[in-house]
């Protein structure tokens, strides 16, 4: 009997952060006694709205860029994304003297939009609630001869993201649980590589919208599971099933998925604005907002998180969390 390897090993998340060593950011760990004593565990934030492109999408975007051939670079890459994958791959190509096309939802938020043409790419829309931007990007990859980068359904994407969680160990050490925001499952595909792969007892929970449980639903049917695609504040998170690959890592890795509503996710933006002092986006608060609404259940002496991004527009923001949202 043959087993199917893993797409992704700790090796790889490892190779991807040599390769991002003085390219991306090794972004900060934050402490808050306050939150600490709110949810009665020591939580510590792994802040990658701090990262370039406001997000760690650029870890695994450059990763898989890079290792393009010098021929392919030369004919520019393609993406497609809501926002934040849109402007890591831009930037991703700038860096590398190449260019991209990018494939965004007709109502991609603004700033996520305006961030991605400043770095250069070219911008063609869709319908994401008719549309399958996937087939957009693969076909216009073809037509163009471009190198299609996803999201999350790459291996090389997938070791790149993980590099947050590999920084986050070494800085913080052994941690009993870590929370990751779940969208396409790229993220915490990386991360439970990389912490189970240095502390297998380690647990894993990922965090989505309820609006958007594709993740948890897959996981509970040990199958990916196809839902409607999701009307919910946290844009990063609006996908309606999970990846292949990535579902194939999560499967194995991770423990379990915690849900929080619009609600909870904007009173866990206000959080971090009010208490903390920093801004994040929707999809990148709702770990906080799991641990602020007591939806990761029974917290463990040592939690890690990741706040995966802050790319969002003050009128946005305001519009969120403001006294009259």
């Amino acid at each position: 009997m043959t087993t199917t390897p893993p797409p992704i090993t700790l090796d790889d998340v490892r190779d991807a952060a040599a390769r991002l060593k003085g390219v991306a950011h090794r972004t900060p760990v934050l402490r808050s006694r306050t939150l600490d004593e709110l949810v009665g565990a020591e939580v510590l934030l792994k802040c990658e709205n701090f990262q370039r492109v406001g997000a760690f999408k650029f870890r695994g975007a450059y990763n898989a860029v890079s290792r393009l051939a010098p021929e392919q670079l030369a004919r520019g890459v393609a993406a497609y994304s809501s926002g934040n994958h849109a402007q890591a791959v831009a930037l991703a190509a700038r860096e590398l003297g190449t260019t991209a096309v990018i494939v965004m939802p007709e109502d991609a938020p603004r700033s996520k939009r305006a961030a991605t043409e400043g770095y250069g790419a070219e911008i063609v829309t869709y319908d994401r609630y008719t549309g399958d931007r996937a087939a957009v990007a693969g076909a216009l990859a073809a037509d163009r001869g471009l190198a299609l980068i996803p999201p999350y359904e790459h291996p090389h994407v997938m070791a790149g993201q993980g590099t947050a969680a590999l920084e986050l160990l070494e800085e913080a050490g052994e941690l009993d649980a870590l929370l990751v925001p779940v969208g396409g499952g790229g993220l915490i595909a990386g991360s439970a590589t990389a912490v189970k792969g240095l502390h297998p007892a380690t647990r894993v929970l990922g965090v989505e919208p309820e609006a958007g449980d594709d993740t948890k639903r897959s996981l509970d049917a040990g199958r990916r599971v196809e839902i409607p695609v999701p009307r919910t504040i946290a844009d990063g998170q609006a996908l309606h099933t999970p990846g292949e690959l990535t579902f194939s890592v999560n499967r194995r890795l991770v423990d379990d998925i915690a849900l929080v509503d619009d609600d909870e996710i904007r009173a866990a933006m206000r959080f971090a604005f009010e208490r903390l002092k920093i801004v994040v986006e929707p999809s990148g608060a709702t770990p906080i907002a799991a641990l602020l609404a007591g939806r990761a259940g029974p917290l463990p002496r040592r939690v890690g998180v990741i706040l995966s991004g802050g790319n969002i527009d003050t009128a946005r923001f305001a519009e969120l969390c403001g006294p009259t949202a």
